[in-house]
């Protein structure tokens, strides 16, 4: 049995890959560190998480995630499922190195779905 790439879960459907995109999320919301996601989720959803699993959830694409704690982040960004899931065509998330089982997009540019940019807001990620 193969290990997923730390950042590809298993295909969602044939050549698609979930997204986790919490980070994106929070920032884009204001909130740049898990310390502060920490806070939030402690504040408007009533969960106590610790550091270490914050920080593992702000920074790594998590294998699975508890539909308490998906509910609980969505509270507490006033956010949806949707905006902290994306599902993508195959191949790796940018930024990641490539899987030697990933199936390449072979689809036109023109046949993709364009997916509008998030609105800037004046300001980067910090790195990870």
């Amino acid at each position: 049995m193969t290990t997923p790439e730390p950042h590809a879960l298993p295909p969602a459907g044939p050549g698609q890959l979930v997204e986790w995109r919490l980070r994106m999320t929070a920032a884009q919301r204001g909130v740049w560190t898990g310390t502060e996601l920490r806070r939030l989720l402690a504040e408007r959803a009533g969960l106590e998480l610790a550091a270490a699993s914050v920080s593992a959830l702000f920074t790594k694409q998590p294998s699975q995630v508890k539909l308490s704690t998906l509910a609980a982040l969505c509270t507490a960004l006033d956010c949806t499922p949707g905006d902290l899931l994306a599902l993508r065509d195959g191949g790796p998330p940018p930024g990641s190195s490539p899987s030697p089982h990933a199936v390449p997009d072979t689809a036109p540019p023109s046949a993709r779905a364009a997916t509008p940019p998030p609105a800037p807001l004046n300001r980067s990620l910090p790195p990870l």
